[in-house]
């Protein structure tokens, strides 16, 4: 039998790598070099500035000695250190300015609660400041200069207010309702009009429309009623050259059925005023004055 010999050749091309023993942990690297180049390329820190050069510098500084220029940077400082000390103090009162419209704000809050006092204007004053005192005790009231009010409170008080309160004196008149604080009498707001419910039961809804050749005779007394109350009401600066005072009213008298209403409805009507039907048993009320303030309130 024949054996045959085969030759052993080495190679030259290398062995091929071995499979990686664990395959996970290869896999995990790969992210972990994605994440750091994703963070260098996130990188928020911010840049430095820019070096000051040569070029930067004013010449005139450059042409100052080293002596002028430290003083120069010791004037800057002391400049800087007054600004500082200036902005503390601005600060100071401002906090301290702060406090105190604070405090003011809870005071007028607190003095405008309700209830009111119910209070009329009954005039408003020019009051001229006197001569100025000297030494230490000095009337400052006297010295003051504006508006004054004189009020007449609901508890029949008449009070003087040198100071008005928190409405302006421009928009007040006499005998304006206004509310005012219960202890300083200082006029906090206006209120509306006092309205009577049985005043305005008074008024007749539609102005009467009767003429005077409505009226058969009573001729008259038609020409009485008309200088009377028709002449005063539309001529009235001819009475006040002549001074002339008119009459505050009329009263007409007679049997039921002569023509008082009906001449009573003319003269509204060709006057152009409010006609109210009032009769004599509605103002006896209980209290006294107060039938008196129905007809003054009409």
């Amino acid at each position: 039998a024949s054996t045959h010999f085969l030759p052993l050749t080495m190679s030259a091309v290398p062995p091929p790598n071995d499979p990686p023993s664990n395959p996970e942990k290869q896999d995990g690297a790969a992210p972990s070099a994605s994440a750091q180049t994703n963070e260098a390329s996130m990188d928020t820190t911010p840049d430095q500035p820019a070096e000051e050069t040569w070029a930067d510098i004013p010449e005139d500084i450059m042409e100052l000695s080293t002596d002028d220029i430290l003083t120069r940077i010791r004037l800057i400082e002391n400049d800087m250190k007054v600004m500082r000390s200036e902005t503390l103090r601005l600060q100071h009162e401002q906090s301290v300015m702060k406090e105190k419209i604070r405090d003011n704000g809870e005071k007028v809050k607190q003095n405008k609660l309700l209830p009111y006092l119910v209070s009329n204007i009954v005039e408003i004053l020019d009051v001229d400041p006197e001569v100025e005192e000297d030494g230490a005790n000095q009337d400052l009231d006297s010295m003051r200069k504006g508006k004054c009010a004189v009020i007449k409170t609901s508890t029949r008080q008449t009070v003087f207010l040198p100071l008005i309160g928190l409405v302006p004196s421009e928009d007040l008149k006499p005998s304006d309702l206004v509310g005012v604080n219960k202890d300083s009498y200082l006029v906090l707001d206006t209120l509306p009009a006092e309205f009577d419910s049985r005043v305005k039961a008074m008024e007749v809804d539609e102005r009467p429309t009767e003429t005077y050749t409505d009226i058969g005779g009573l001729e008259k007394q038609i020409e009485e009623l008309v200088e009377a109350i028709v002449l005063p009401m539309e001529q009235a600066d001819k009475f006040k050259t002549l001074g002339i005072r008119p009459p505050k009213g009329c009263l007409m008298y007679g049997p039921p059925g002569t023509g008082k209403t009906l001449l009573a409805r003319a003269c509204a009507a060709q006057t152009k005023a409010c006609y109210l039907k009032l009769a004599g048993p509605s103002l006896v009320q209980m209290f006294i004055g107060d039938g008196a303030k129905l007809v003054r309130d009409a």
